[in-house]
């Protein structure tokens, strides 16, 4: 057991799947270190080990069990270490993970994250696995202590679950049907994230443009989108992801006319084939989901838009393919995130007949990349020559040692490389620079930092590492309240309309 110079135990959070996960990943740490636990150092094995699982992804099984399998060891030469399982695939599987792998204390649900500090204390004291899963939620996520990856940025959850029935997913069953927080819970949530140092929120739901339908009002979205226009302070508000069928003008407004509000949608396509739309259960066609790029970009005419695209479905013809490829012709988006479809037991679609052989979906989706590719680059290309604010991130550019570069993301929330030269921005700072090149996944500003502001947000990361904020120094440009590190668009999964 590794013991800390305090006598802590110390644990280790390892997440799988979507945004929605990762909330509730940041809820489990602040839960944890509420109890008394720490985070492991970096190489060492923790004594606790959480597994934050999904299953809407390929193979989520066998992930896991593998995980654990790999974990066997260190628990048989520790018999004191601890390892829990919970999430989309624990509230699925239940009692079928202790039989798989016995070695396991802990199984929790999507519904009860908030018990697991008493499940394993209960596990340790009686020696035996406790597995506990609930049907309905006990408390809202958001409401539980919380442990923050990034000190700029933050996921705010508005609703949880999703009423539903896209025959491809099993999230319904799982997350149960939609719940939704009370606008003014919302709302003091974001200003006690904002008064915390953060700059950026992105209101999370599987639904999230779905906002409102558990207390009966149906503008409600937009509605929230105009209030965390007047938190003093956010300057950067995001959403995922939103439901086509349910996307209305009022939030297309909203997002228009609030300053905070980034000029950025991630709304899933899934399929350009009415066809496999139907057989999907999704509740609009293609020509609405056009229509509704179409208004978005007419009230941004610099708005990028991204999507998921399931590539494969069961059924689909070469001409269902050629829909889908047509409307991302006309889309134009700024990328998106591509799926081969494979079979997820328990959902209707896995039983459905014609399902398409692999080498098939293999084929389309390398067309669909090419063809995305293309388009994202081409989109990308636009981009050069203009000055950008850019909100400086911690851990985005994989290649920024190599590079000598740092990097950050657009208001557009494309990522973007840059040289800062003899400016020293921390993560969470706001740099303006121009785009010197494109390639069609990223930005690069290669030319000098035309101005640094150092924001509450490049604090709050400072105090972070042990370091009091460093002094203002000369600014260049106007030192107001900062900016926050953008998040990932959604990449599929549960998050995902």
């Amino acid at each position: 057991m590794t013991v800390t110079q305090d006598g802590a135990r110390t644990y280790e959070v390892r997440t799988y799947g979507c945004q929605m996960n990762v909330h509730d990943s940041e809820r489990l740490s602040g839960l944890l270190e509420e109890a008394g636990y720490v985070p492991a150092p970096d190489g060492e094995t923790a004594d606790v080990v959480v597994f934050n699982t999904c299953a809407v992804r390929e193979n989520a099984d066998n992930r896991l069990y593998g995980n654990l399998g790999h974990l066997r060891p260190a628990k048989t030469r520790n018999p004191r270490m601890q390892i829990a399982v919970g999430g989309c695939l624990a509230q699925k599987d239940q009692g079928e993970i202790v039989r798989k792998a016995p070695w396991v204390d802990v199984v929790f649900g999507t519904h009860n994250i908030g018990s697991l500090p008493v499940l394993l204390e209960r596990a340790r004291v009686e020696g035996e696995a406790q597995v506990e899963l609930k049907e309905a939620l006990e408390t809202f996520p958001s409401t539980l202590p919380t442990r923050r990856e990034s000190a700029y940025a933050a996921w705010v959850a508005i609703s949880v679950g999703c009423n539903n029935t896209c025959t491809f997913c099993i999230v319904p069953s799982l997350r149960g049907k939609e719940k939704d927080r009370r606008p003014g819970d919302v709302l003091a949530e974001v200003r006690t994230l904002v008064e915390q140092g953060v700059l950026e929120v992105t209101l999370l739901g599987q639904n999230v443009n779905t906002y409102g339908v558990e207390f009966g009002d149906r503008l409600a979205f937009g509605k929230l989108l105009r209030a965390c226009g007047e938190v003093e302070g956010l300057e950067r508000v995001r959403f995922t992801s939103p439901h086509p069928a349910a996307f209305t003008d009022d939030v297309i407004a909203a997002m228009a006319e609030t300053p905070n509000v980034m000029h950025q949608l991630h709304m899933p396509l899934q399929s350009g084939s009415d066809r496999v739309l139907r057989a999907m259960r999704r509740s609009y066609r293609a020509e609405r989901y056009l229509g509704i790029i179409e208004r978005v970009r007419a009230a941004m005419p610099d708005a990028a838009i991204s999507t998921d695209i399931i590539v494969g479905f069961p059924g689909e013809t070469e001409e269902d393919f050629q829909a889908t490829l047509d409307v991302v012709r006309q889309s134009r988006f700024a990328n998106a995130f591509t799926f081969q479809y494979s079979i997820r037991p328990g959902t209707p679609a896995a039983t459905m007949p014609d399902q398409v052989p692999k080498e098939v979906v293999q084929e389309r989706y390398e067309r669909l990349v090419a063809l995305q590719e293309e388009i994202s680059w081409a989109e990308n290309k636009k981009q050069v020559g203009r000055t950008l604010e850019v909100l400086v991130a911690e851990g985005e550019g994989r290649k920024d040692d190599a590079t000598r570069r740092l990097s950050g993301r657009a208001p557009d929330n494309r990522l973007v490389h840059f040289t800062a030269g003899d400016q020293t921005p921390r993560p969470g700072d706001m740099v303006t620079v121009e785009v010197t090149y494109a390639a069609p996944h990223h930005l690069v500003a290669d030319g000098p930092v035309r101005s640094l502001r150092r924001t509450r947000a490049g604090d709050a990361w400072e105090s972070r590492q042990g370091r009091a904020p460093s002094g203002s120094g000369v600014l260049l440009g106007m030192p107001t309240v900062g900016r926050p590190a953008p998040l990932p668009a959604a990449t599929g999964g549960c998050a995902v309309s």
